[in-house]
């Protein structure tokens, strides 16, 4: 494909606050390599839309009427598994912030961030990153240093290959997937291969979820 040919992103966003999804619409107009797909006040109709518009990042809010951001999160993974999904909320409170990593949103930002950084995060996201604000973070690695004795942290980081944990230290890193290959000079799908048996060794199913579990363990030594 030409660089011509190389269309924007498609971004949705799910928020009840008409002035969030305003502000997001607004700033994404602005944007040459991305564009506002469309905006909704609930996830009612959730997977319809996004089988309509199949967009290439979701930004998901936490609370909203008829079904919560975490819900729907949950929900999206039963249909498309791989589809980016930013958590994008004003909530800080630990326990909304871990069950959404673990529903399987893939980066969590909130909304009293800078917008103009809302760009690099999408970007991130859509890339394989997972862009997480410093206090998000501790947040994540605070619940999972709680939830599995240390041993048994260990025990997983060591059944991974040399291999997998080149490519776990870059992912880490926050390096997408392409930047990985290009690095590790290895192809795109080896990279792809490669993060999928470091989720199933560590039992994850998130690359937020694989960063935390990471600190955890870099915390533990």
């Amino acid at each position: 494909m030409s660089v011509s040919e190389i269309r924007p992103l498609r971004i949705i966003i799910f928020d009840d606050n008409k002035d969030v999804r305003e502000s997001v619409e607004m700033l994404l107009s602005t944007t040459r390599d991305m564009e506002f797909a469309a905006g909704f006040e609930s996830c009612k109709d959730l997977i319809k839309e996004i089988a309509l518009l199949r967009p290439d990042v979701v930004l998901m809010d936490i609370d909203m009427p008829s079904m919560s951001g975490i819900e729907a999160v949950k929900l999206l993974r039963t249909k498309y598994p791989a589809l980016p999904v930013l958590m994008l909320t004003g909530f800080e409170d630990d326990e909304q912030v871990f069950d959404s990593i673990c529903a399987g949103a893939n980066g969590y930002v909130l909304k009293n961030a800078n917008m103009e950084s809302l760009i690099q995060y999408i970007s991130e996201v859509h890339s394989g990153g997972a862009p997480m604000t410093p206090v998000i973070a501790r947040k994540v690695l605070n619940q999972f240093s709680k939830l599995q004795p240390a041993k048994a942290i260990h025990d997983e980081f060591n059944s991974l290959s040399s291999r997998e944990k080149d490519v776990l230290n870059l992912l880490v890193k926050g390096k997408s997937y392409k930047m990985i290959a290009e690095e590790l000079f290895i192809s795109f799908e080896t990279v792809h291969s490669h993060i999928q048996k470091i989720y199933r060794k560590l039992q994850v199913s998130s690359v937020a979820e694989v960063v935390s579990k990471t600190m955890t363990i870099g915390r533990l030594k």
